[in-house]
């Protein structure tokens, strides 16, 4: 994805970030771990790229370690289950 498309969704994608947000701290409120996971790496996905978009260095790196936990978590999660 080009930056020029990315400055174009900027919004739409933090407002989709931000509803992703809420639903994942609904889910860990109600105890769905892997549920929060998943709908947390998608937010923090969204922030890497307007980050990136912005060139805000501490956005980006904070949230490209909690996607790395977060990938860690749903592979452990996985592996765990089968």
């Amino acid at each position: 994805m080009s930056v020029s498309v990315l400055a174009a969704w900027e919004q739409r994608l933090k407002w989709i970030a931000f509803a992703l947000g809420i639903a994942s701290t609904i889910c860990i409120v109600q105890g769905w771990h892997l549920a929060s996971m998943v709908l947390g790496l998608p937010f923090c996905l969204i922030w890497v790229a307007c980050g990136w978009l912005r060139t805000e260095p501490q956005l980006k790196y904070v949230n490209i370690l909690f996607s790395a936990l977060y990938v860690y978590g749903i592979a452990r999660y996985m592996v765990q289950q089968g």
